[in-house]
């Protein structure tokens, strides 16, 4: 895919919704329910996304519910992030809801500060911070043989990028929100807000269990009905509660959209929830990115109000598709 001197293109003759070329035929259930259960398969070391590192300040911690289990992550006086249960050892108050004083987690209950070694039955627990997410690894929910740090996917340099995490949460299963992100056929059909003239170019093989190279999809991100950014996408899922796109051609190539589903635990109908964590981390050659970099924080609203948009759709999708799936309705 040729690159322009300009960022944006002209399209001609835009095609009606209605008229564009179905994809149901190519979206093939058992095709998707490989893919998944390939993903399924990987290992993830037990880590979890518990939110973004910009979100984890030197006062306030970071806390959340991963399959029930109340985490806190918060800054020590070196800078470290340190995790542990999200309750305090002495009579269970929600950490959450603590303040951080000189490294230290204090409750605000009767203000025994935590320090994040281990105290009267509170465990710390592994945390990692890549500089765009926080993790925290709870091998008791995971199952698996734990590992030193999550699997990540392949990121723009730091220095040369421009992140933005947003997210939010569908009563639902992280296998749905990942089967929903194995399904790249969906893109134009579903959001034609947002993209048009999607082409799958390849799609891994059922056949060959050893195939990774995910979907390579050709698709225009629209701007305005005809102004549009054409670009070459990969997905693939490096591990299960993960899919990520990199931008392999056109405008922005190497920049990487990374979807990390974690369990939350049941609503208070019994229903699951799963939050869904998007973090775009955007990169460019062109000499007007770095001026955009240096005005990040007034962009990254739009960009978290542009995926909430999509992901309106998306958790739809991936709450239909666990209900079916529960059911015994789904074609997966």
């Amino acid at each position: 895919m040729r690159r322009g001197r300009y960022p944006l293109r002209l399209r001609r003759q835009p095609v009606p919704w209605e008229r564009q070329r179905p994809t149901w035929r190519d979206a093939r259930p058992a095709l998707i329910a490989s893919v998944l259960k390939r993903a399924q398969a990987r290992p993830s070391g037990n880590w979890f996304v518990v939110g973004a590192s910009r979100h984890l300040r030197p006062t306030r911690p970071l806390a959340g519910s991963i399959a029930g289990h109340e985490v806190v992550v918060w800054r020590d006086a070196a800078g470290r992030p340190v995790a542990g249960p999200g309750a305090c050892p002495h009579l269970g108050a929600p950490l959450a809801d603590s303040p951080v004083h000189c490294g230290k987690l204090v409750c605000h209950w009767h203000g025994l500060a935590l320090d994040g070694s281990a105290f009267a039955g509170w465990e710390p627990l592994p945390v990692h911070d890549d500089g765009v997410l926080v993790w925290v690894r709870l091998d008791a929910v995971g199952g698996e043989p734990p590992t030193a740090a999550p699997v990540l996917p392949a990121r723009p340099r730091p220095a040369s990028a421009m992140d933005t995490v947003f997210t939010s949460v569908g009563v639902c299963e992280p296998e749905d929100v990942v089967a929903n992100r194995l399904d790249p056929w969906h893109g134009a059909w579903l959001h034609p807000y947002s993209f048009v003239d999607l082409t799958v170019v390849s799609a891994p093989d059922p056949e060959r269990p050893a195939d990774d190279e995910g979907f390579t999809v050709d698709v225009t991100f629209k701007l305005t009905r005809r102004l549009v950014v054409p670009v070459r996408a990969v997905f693939t899922a490096p591990e299960p509660r993960t899919v990520v796109m990199h931008i392999t051609d056109g405008e922005g190539r190497g920049s990487a959209v990374e979807t990390h589903a974690t369990p939350l635990g049941p609503d208070a109908l019994g229903r699951p929830r799963t939050a869904v964590t998007e973090a775009i981390v955007a990169t460019s050659d062109r000499p007007g990115f770095a001026s955009l970099r240096r005005v990040a924080p007034a962009l990254r609203p739009l960009v978290r109000a542009t995926a909430g948009r999509l992901w309106r759709d998306d958790l739809a999708y991936a709450e239909r598709h666990w209900q079916l799936r529960t059911t015994g309705r789904s074609p997966y």
